[in-house]
This record gives C-alpha cells, structure tokens and sequence, in this order.
C-alpha cells in the first residue's frame, strides 16, 4: 500500500460558483460603504477604545458587511449573480 504525502488535486471552481462568489464579493463592498456611512464603526464619546479602536474599526465593519452578504444580505448579490449568469450565457452562444 502507497501512502500519498500529497492531496488530491481541488476540483477548480465551475463558472457558477466563480460568479457567484464574485457577486457575494460585490454585495460585501457595497454593506462596507453603506454601513460605514451609517455610522457603525464610529468611536463612541465615553469609555471609547480610543486609537485602537479608530485603527481597526473598519476591519469589523467590512467583516460585518462579508458575513450579510453571505448570509444573504439585501438581495443584491442574487441580483449580481443572476445577470452575471446571463452575460456569460449570452457570450457563449455567440461563440
């Protein structure tokens, strides 16, 4: 018996799966802005974390904004996903 040090190659991602991680991704960038316009993030006046929490309060924002987005947002990523299906649908019968 041959014992294998490496795994199996990953199957690569189908289109679907690539556009709609794509989709997800775009969903994600748009929560970021809209949240942080919103104001989450923001320091609070008193008992504040002061510097620090000024540095990486956009890191939970954007953090934030991915998990929505994943967990289904606003519907803007189906949206996405859905006309990016239908581009690539439309490039492909053309060729």
């Amino acid at each position: 018996m041959k014992i294998s040090a490496t795994p199996p190659p990953a199957q690569a991602p189908t289109t679907a799966e690539r556009m709609q991680t794509a989709a997800v991704e775009l969903e994600a960038a748009f929560l970021t802005v809209m949240l942080k316009s919103a104001g989450l993030g923001k320091a609070r006046q008193s008992l504040g974390g002061g510097e620090g929490e000024d540095q990486f309060s956009s890191f939970l924002v954007q953090q934030q904004a991915q998990q929505l987005a994943k967990s289904g947002g606003v519907g803007l990523s189906e949206i996405l996903f859905q006309s990016l299906m239908e581009k690539a649908d439309a490039d492909q019968t053309r060729n």
